[in-house]
């Protein structure tokens, strides 16, 4: 909806609702703006006045998940009119970020303003749920605000403009490549895979061969034609009122006045410059894209705001002879317009510097932030961080001032970027815009930078570089380096420039270069963020890309005079380019023989896809406040281990708000559930314990006070953080698990060779969009409790509430309709946290909200298991393994949490898909004083088959043997027990690997890609191809076991209820699925419930890939039963309609409602005997990836995927495809960019979206290709197989591709290609292993000599 805030001279204020085509208002306050945004800053929200609180008074639509501008999720459109070229101006902005008071004179659009499900929904909330590109819905709001703002600008977008609309938007769940294809079917080119431009499909071939084969292939998710049009001009108009006040010449300052701070909105440059001399230390906000997470996070307090947002005098282009001026006003992507304008008019030798700025803009921050951060505001600002400032300072731009004094001109130099004191503003001066000039022809500038992703990420180190020859020659007139990312500021190179000067641009030179430059910046070893060996590197590794430019750019203007630089090294000029995705999804087609209205098999839509694109889908947080509801505050451990002398709750108790502070005391019963820890009491054990928590009126209060209790340690040793201290201190939470077959040490006797080796797996966050929210409410009988949050095991919850509370169970009701992605995260830690939050509520008598931030919730709740494997094999020389004997470990944390079962599940898949005659197989977890680890996708599995496909590639690494053949050689193949004595057939294995070899061209891409590295030195690509084996489901038959509740009434229509959770995975859809089919009636008969403890009793968790096998089966069981007793009816009226009969079924019984219980499979496992049959059937799978390496940087770009997987039958192929899509890019994620970082004192550093990368929309695959593999499955239910945690492990195909680029680089070098690549496979971790004359010039700066044409 669009919001209009207006202010008038009295101090009313009012909040208009525009809806086409009718005006509505409705609110009308006698108060000011200000204060009403800082009312409602008390409950929730990042920084004072910022947007996203306030529409959560109003609106829910729009999400609040990492409150730093970070993830997208609570994108707005806003529009400004400019009457200066009376255009309207529509761009997204993250609401949490958005001062509401910077908002006068602007129309803002949420989610709910584009379409509803009460009126009409937008064809791009339309069409990202048909195009399935929504799962647990969280994000949806956001990526539609993204698309939508995008169609106002350019109603038949290209792709690549789809793909750069959503790169400030996250996703956890689908993999992203579904939401771009949303997006896609508003281009105006097709949307079908292209194939070399022939316009054909690149699965034609293929499609044929399928025609003789019983089951015909289909490959299209979604019907087009099903789309309703899009017609750009029925979108709302801008709102009169608006424009006359915009035009209105008679404008004046206007005042927001709120308990603590002031807000100023100057309408002239005199007023402005004024309000600077009368508050010389107010910070001037524009996008509040510096001072908003400052106020948040580093809790920095501002009395007074000002804002000259809209002043003309800041927001202009001078184009002259000698370059361009910019106003200060313009944001980032206003800048990136104008430069690009002026790219296309000028002379291309004129334009280096704007060339080289475009190029950092187009990854810089995501588009939300590019239209809310300034040019002004990012100059002026200086982050050490700054991806333009070396580039403008290299281009010698020159920063305009003004104050009431006049104007002035300082330059964007090294002074300045160093904050010399003679180069800073003074406190009355604002920048007014930025000159730069036109490079000429002699002169180069060149912008590089290096991230842990390609978009929306801080430099790792960044550059930008200037270098002016005397005409005619390359000889240095003057030279030019500037740093980002390795001090405290921006660092000018100033010195190795100066003795540079007069210099050759030659080898030589260059070599001196290096010498110099790292003899000039000091990283110190204990510097910030670490990585110091690498960012060093990387200082000569951008100056040896500039070097090369330079060279090349000299060439093509002198060939005869200036000799090139070698072809082997020409692909080290460009970065990787980012590609809107494109793939096919190939899956069965529904036999015609079934009856059109079985939607079983079919890609149905996810039964809350619309809701969750218009913002209807209600979460916790969207749940309207409750009466006396209080808000809740945790007070966390800043030590790892240590005894808590005292605890001072005083001054927070004193602070207004504050009701109570809730301690171990406070809890009635139990406050150390299944060896849990609820709060901490006499120790602490973890940094992110929770010792206490504080219940106030409001969010903001709550946070407050828990600042103000003072806590005072005694630290205990051992302080534990590492698998290796935990080792060395014999620190476990469980016993050893073991399976073993053969005889090991004997085997070991009988081989030609034998390797050993360690792998460590670090650990990943679960970063769900939803953080963990609690709504728990006290009942006034009975000492009853009702708990609202998002869960996969309300069983669980509930046990720890009565528990923690000293009731039975019955008096304890959880609900749960959705959650905003879980991933495991939300199975056990929901109980604790649920339990900290009841005995809260208890204590005070009153409901309870508790929401972790962002931040909090990364600390407390912690995430994947990391894991250090240990193997020793013996192999023969032709590459066959007799013997291995394997040993891991993981780091649990300080309870045990889920810990055995994670190490139970790594011991018994410990031999993916090899057979291993002689096989020995160990697993602990270690106690440590970190958080505890839990359950995650996969439980253990992605960690540890990564350790045996790493032995894998060492063995063939020995053999002078391929990968690929050492997995074809050891691989299972025919029916075979495991190690565990279970018996299996790896006959769909053998399928999925031919297959995948055959139709990913996989030997002629290796081939190709052979070809590629021997004409690249510095890029390389690699292939690599993963085979899995994975069991689904637990090794333990109570955890099933489901039940289900049906309920037929008199109209017909049916309600089902069953112990499932829905957070994402489309259970509730697959269940009205089976409903329909079993019932033999519509789909739109059927209501899925919500999940609660109060219908279905003792359900176990939803996870391991069983909800739809458990609950479908529950839920088909309760439909036959209820289908039996109303055959008799059916009998005497065949020809009557389903609601006849349901009536006569009325009238003969009430029977009507059934509960089905469900066993479900029967699995065991006798650790003792060390055999069993654990899992109830297989799954598998294969995955083909190939990526590009940037040997100089450690930068990767993933190419090309494709996945063959064992669906069985898959009873909605557009869910399971999301699934294995979305698990492959977040098992990417795990073995690639996400890296946390913890302190040696145990405190993590990563705790939130700037320090911690998810893959985004630039990661994903250039070309993504799934297809589903028919195999039979008649234990499960209509012979489907639970793909949702699988293909988490195919995502390390990425990871062995990027070994393989590595491990040609190091061939070509003449190193050693058996090198160990732990995951995550980073930037840095590339870079370094990628061994070169840099990486040693890193420690040795005197001892090599660099020769661009060293080969």
């Amino acid at each position: 909806m669009c919001w209009i805030a207006r202010c008038f001279s009295s101090p009313a204020w009012e909040c208009y609702l525009f809806t086409f085509p009718k005006v509505w208002k409705i609110l009308h306050l006698e108060m000011p703006l200000a204060r009403m945004a800082e009312k409602r800053e008390k409950q929730r929200g990042p920084s004072p006045f910022s947007l996203t609180p306030f529409l959560a008074v109003h609106l829910t639509g729009t999400k609040y998940s990492c409150g730093e501008g970070g993830c997208g999720s609570c994108t707005v459109m806003v529009s400004r009119y400019n009457p200066k070229n009376k255009k309207i101006r529509h761009y997204p902005v993250t609401a949490c970020l958005v001062p509401i008071c910077s908002l006068y004179g602007a129309a803002v659009t949420t989610v709910e303003g584009v379409g509803s499900i009460k009126t009409r929904i937008h064809p791009v909330q339309e069409r990202l749920a048909k195009c399935h590109g929504t799962q647990c819905g969280f994000c949806s709001p956001g990526m539609v605000m993204s698309i939508y703002t995008l169609l106002r600008n350019h109603p038949e977008p290209t792709p690549d403009q789809i793909t750069k609309a959503l790169g400030g938007n996250l996703c956890r769940c689908t993999g992203y490549r579904l939401i771009v294809e949303s997006g896609k079917t508003f281009c105006e080119e097709s949307t079908a895979c292209q194939m070399k431009g022939s316009g054909k499909c690149c699965m034609d071939q293929e499609e044929k061969s399928f025609v003789n084969r019983e089951e015909k292939i289909c490959t299209k998710l979604y019907n087009e034609d099903e789309f309703q049009p899009f017609d750009p001009s029925q979108e709302p108009i801008f709102p009169p009122e608006l424009i006359r006040m915009a035009e209105d010449p008679n404008k004046r300052r206007l005042t927001f006045q709120g308990k603590r701070t002031t807000w100023i909105t100057s309408v002239t440059l005199s007023d402005l410059l004024e309000l600077k001399v009368n508050f010389p230390q107010a910070p001037l906000v524009m996008g509040n894209t510096e001072v908003g997470p400052r106020i948040k996070f580093e809790d920095e307090f501002y009395p007074v705001f000002i804002t000259p947002l809209g002043l003309p005098e800041l927001y202009f282009v001078d184009s002259t002879d000698n370059g361009v001026t910019i106003g200060a006003g313009y944001s980032l992507a206003q800048l990136n317009d104008a430069l690009g304008s002026i790219v296309s008019e000028q002379p291309k030798e004129k334009t280096k510097t704007y060339r080289a700025l475009l190029k950092h803009l187009r990854t810089l921050a995501g588009p939300q932030i590019r239209n809310m951060a300034t040019l002004g505001g990012h100059v002026v600002s200086r982050p050490n961080y700054s991806d333009l400032n070396p580039i403008l300072a290299a281009g010698n731009a020159i920063i305009n001032l003004i104050s009431k004094d006049g104007e002035r001109q300082i330059a964007l130099d090294s002074k300045f970027l160093e904050r010399a004191p003679e180069a800073n503003l003074k406190s009355e001066e604002i920048v007014l815009s930025v000159s730069i000039p036109h490079s000429t022809k002699w002169h180069f500038v060149s912008g590089m930078r290096l991230a842990q992703c390609q978009e929306n990420a801080f430099a790792i180190v960044n550059a930008g570089m200037s270098v002016k020859f005397e005409d005619g020659t390359d000889t240095i007139k003057d030279l030019q380096m500037f740093y980002g990312s390795v001090g405290p500021t921006v660092v000018s190179a100033s010195q190795t420039c100066k003795q540079l000067i007069g210099r050759q641009w030659d080898d030589q030179m260059l070599s001196d270069a290096c010498r110099l430059v790292l003899d000039e910046i000091y990283i110190p070893p204990a510097a910030e963020g670490g990585m110091v060996e690498y960012r060093r590197t990387l200082i000569i590794s951008l100056l040896f890309k500039f070097y090369l430019k330079v060279r090349r750019g000299l060439n093509k203007m002198d060939p005869q005079k200036f000799p090139d630089i070698p072809e082997k090294f020409m692909s080290a000029l460009e970065d990787f380019p980012i590609e809107t995705p494109q793939g096919i999804q190939m899956f069965q087609c529904v036999d015609p023989r079934q009856p059109p209205q079985d939607p079983v098999g079919h890609p149905v839509m996810h039964q809350s896809a619309i809701k969750h694109a218009t913002g209807e889908a209600v979460y916790i947080d969207d749940m309207p406040p409750i009466a006396q509801e209080l808000f809740l505050a945790p007070v966390t451990s800043t030590r790892a281990h240590a005894k808590i002398i005292s605890i001072d709750v005083s001054e927070a108790l004193a602070l207004p708000g504050v009701v109570d502070v809730i301690t171990a005391e406070d809890v009635p019963g139990d406050n150390n559930p299944q060896e849990e820890i609820l709060y901490a009491q006499n120790e602490v054990i973890c940094v992110g314990q929770i010792i206490c928590t504080v219940a106030a009126d409001t969010h903001a209060h709550a946070k407050e006070a828990a600042k103000q209790v003072k806590i005072t340690y005694e630290d205990i040793e051992p302080r534990i953080i590492t698998i290796e201290q935990a080792l060395e201190h014999n620190s476990f939470l469980t016993a050893e698990r073991k399976i073993e077959q053969g005889n090991v040490e004997q085997a070991f006797k009988h081989v030609d060779q034998i390797i050993e080796g360690e792998v460590h797996v670090e650990g990943q966050e679960h970063f769900y969009m939803e953080t963990q929210t609690i709504l728990a409410i006290p009942k006034e009988e009975d000492k009853e409790m009702v708990l609202h949050l998002g869960m996969q095991y309300p069983t669980h919850v509930q046990d720890f509430v009565a528990t923690a509370l000293n009731v039975p169970r019955s008096r304890i009701a959880c609900h749960m309709r959705r959650a905003g992605g879980a991933f495991g995260g939300k199975a056990s830690k929901p109980a604790l946290l649920g339990a900290i939050t009841a005995v809260a509520a208890n204590k005070t008598g009153r409901p309870i909200r508790f929401i972790l931030e962002r931040g909090d919730d990364m600390l407390i709740t912690a995430g994947r298991h990391p894991l250090l494997g240990k193997y020793k094999i013996g192999f023969m020389n032709n590459g066959v393994i007799k013997s291995a004997d394997v040993e891991y470990y993981v780091n649990g944390g300080c309870t045990p949490d889920e810990s055995e079962l994670v190490v139970d599940i790594i011991v018994l898949k410990s031999e993916n898909t090899y057979y291993i005659p002689n096989f020995r197989c160990r697993g602990r977890a270690c106690k440590t004083n970190l958080p505890s680890n839990t359950a995650f996708r996969g439980f253990g599995f992605p960690q540890s088959t990564v350790v045996v496909e790493a032995y894998i590639t060492a063995v063939a690494s020995q053999c002078n043997l391929s990968p690929e053949e050492i997995r074809e050689i050891n691989m299972y193949k025919r029916i075979s027990k495991t190690a565990y004595k279970d018996m299996f057939n790896p006959e769909p294995l053998r399928r999925c690997w031919k297959e995948c070899l055959e139709k990913s061209s996989f030997y002629a891409r290796k081939q190709a890609a052979e070809e590629f590295n021997k004409k690249n030195y510095w890029k390389k690509k690699g292939l690599s191809v993963i085979p899995m084996k994975f069991t689904v489901g637990i090794p333990y038959t109570y955890l099933n076991q489901a039940a289900a509740l049906v309920h037929i009434y008199l109209d017909g229509s049916v309600l089902v209820i069953h112990g499932g959770c829905e957070f994402g995975q489309g259970l509730y859809t697959k269940m009205v699925q089976v409903a329909s089919r079993e019932l033999n009636i519509p789909s739109s008969y059927i209501h899925p419930y919500e999940t609660s403890t109060v219908t279905v009793p003792n359900a176990v968790f939803t996870a391991a890939s069983m909800g739809t096998d458990t609950n479908g089966k529950a839920v088909q069981n309760a439909c036959q039963i209820l289908m039996a007793r109303l055959q008799p009816i059916i009998r005497k009226n065949p020809k009557g309609k389903w609601e006849d009969w349901v009536n006569h079924w009325w009238g003969s019984a009430f029977i009507s409602l059934l509960i089905s219980l469900l066993r479900g499979y029967q699995t065991n496992m006798d650790w003792e005997k060390e055999e069993g049959h654990a899992f109830p059937y297989y799954l598998y799978g294969v995955s083909c990836s190939e990526v590009e390496v940037d040997c100089l940087t450690g930068a990767h770009k993933l190419l090309r995927t494709d996945i063959f997987i064992d669906a069985a039958f898959s009873i909605n192929p557009a869910l399971d495809i999301g699934q294995v899509e979305g698990g492959f890019i977040q098992g990417m994620g795990l073995y690639t960019t996400e890296e946390l970082k913890y302190s040696p004192e145990g405190v993590l550093y990563s705790r939130g979206t700037n320090d911690y990368k998810i893959p985004a929309v630039a990661e994903i695959p250039e070309e993504f290709y799934v297809t589903f593999v028919r195999s039979q499955n008649p234990i499960a239910i209509y012979s489907s197989k639970g793909l949702g945690e699988a293909s988490m492990f195919l995502g390390s195909s990425v990871f062995f591709a990027i070994q393989d680029a590595v491990t040609a680089a190091r061939r070509e070098r003449g190193l050693t290609t058996s090198f160990t690549l732990n995951s995550p496979a980073t930037p840095e971790l590339i870079r370094m292993n990628c061994m070169d004359q840099f990486t040693e010039m890193k420690n040795t700066p005197n001892s090599v000599r660099i020769n661009s044409k060293w080969k």
